[in-house]
């Protein structure tokens, strides 16, 4: 334990921003003031309560603005996780755990352990594959839907290969076919355009600390809440959607931090496919047995996923920590756990590639020397370990 502590304070490139940034510091001051000064409760009538009350509703509406929606249309949530099991939850309870969802093989486990435990309830999911590249075809969505079909949810970004989905193609199908679309872009939103007009969505969610916002607040934009039960209980706030004191110094922060994410998203993101794509060349041609897991391509700007033949992806990781080097086997959610990813499984690799993933995720703070460093630790890490 006391190695591995002191590991990890020496750590000084940090690889893993799809697992979480650090807040950004316009938003911490934010967050500071809204939490030492200003640190009223919004529901409350006096003054106090009434500046919170303001500074909630400039917030809501500022990521509104972003979204393409209206204020009221977004309800505040503690992330990604409870976003995701608000949607899908709510709208099985809403028909009484009678009906059938459509979801991929490739979600976030706040999807598909939800989903899990909604069969146990009554509800019958259907998960659908992907191909090589992680993609699910539109055609696939379209052949799954029956009269029973309540709800698909596919996510926007996959948040450990970085492939993007049709969003839009598959909204299409669901709007013909009358179902609800839910897409969780917990990845996608401080890279990608949300405009959920655009996409066609009726649902999506979002976590603040993906963009450089704080940790324990996300939200949920609902088309029409009255497909949905509360999960929730206690009290009105929110329209009697999720029950709670709001996270004022949250909801502020995260609103400030996907502002400045979409401000800055289009000189950012060629900034960060400029270093991955250089990242991912050089892998290639200087590591043998590297093989690119997600669309080499349509994958988020910050995403290069590699599983290694013959390396163990979690030794991987820990030499690289050795060396003050922070990247990713996996999913966050996922950490300590050695079984083979179910992102990578469902690529169809064979296991003694499969078991060498590692996720790196490129961020507003990483350079070109930076990602040099790294490069030259792979390489060196590998070859020891193949050596062994």
């Amino acid at each position: 334990m006391i190695h591995y502590i002191c590991s990890y304070l020496k750590l000084i490139l940090y690889f893993d921003h799809a697992a979480t940034t650090p807040i950004h510091p316009e938003v911490m001051e934010l967050v500071k003031l809204y939490s030492e000064t200003h640190f009223g409760n919004a529901s409350s009538l006096h003054s106090y309560g009434a500046k919170a009350r303001l500074a909630v509703d400039q917030a809501f509406h500022a990521m509104a603005g972003i979204l393409n929606c209206d204020a009221h249309q977004i309800v505040s949530t503690s992330g990604g996780t409870e976003s995701n099991n608000l949607v899908l939850r709510g709208i099985s309870e809403k028909n009484g755990f009678q009906g059938h969802i459509i979801t991929s093989s490739v979600e976030h486990h706040s999807v598909l352990h939800c989903c899990e435990r909604l069969e146990e309830l009554g509800m019958r999911v259907t998960y659908l594959p992907v191909n090589r590249d992680g993609l699910i075809d539109p055609n696939s969505v379209q052949k799954a839907i029956t009269d029973e079909t309540l709800l698909v949810s596919i996510m926007m970004a996959n948040n450990e290969i970085g492939t993007l989905q049709p969003i839009s193609e598959i909204s299409q199908i669901t709007k013909e076919r009358g179902v609800l679309f839910h897409t969780d872009a917990v990845q996608a939103g401080g890279s990608l355009d949300c405009d959920v007009e655009r996409l066609g969505v009726d649902f999506l969610s979002l976590s603040g600390h993906k963009f450089y916002g704080p940790k324990g607040v996300g939200l949920l934009y609902m088309r029409s809440a009255r497909q949905i039960s509360p999960q929730i209980i206690g009290g009105a706030h929110q329209s009697g959607l999720r029950g709670g004191t709001l996270n004022t110094p949250g909801i502020v922060g995260m609103a400030k931090a996907l502002s400045l994410a979409q401000e800055h998203r289009e000189t950012e993101n060629a900034r960060l496919i400029g270093l991955r794509d250089q990242l991912i060349q050089d892998i290639q041609k200087h590591i043998s047995g590297a093989f690119l897991c997600g669309h080499p391509t349509q994958r988020l700007p910050n995403n290069a996923h590699f599983c290694f033949e013959k390396i163990d992806g979690e030794s991987l990781l820990m030499r690289l920590n050795n060396r003050g080097i922070a990247v990713s086997s996996g999913s966050a959610c996922t950490a300590g756990q050695t079984d083979i990813s179910h992102v990578v499984a469902a690529l169809g690799l064979p296991e003694q590639i499969a078991q060498g993933a590692i996720r790196i995720s490129l961020g507003k703070n990483n350079t070109d020397t930076e990602v040099s460093e790294l490069l030259v630790a792979l390489r060196e890490e590998i070859e020891a370990m193949r050596g062994l």
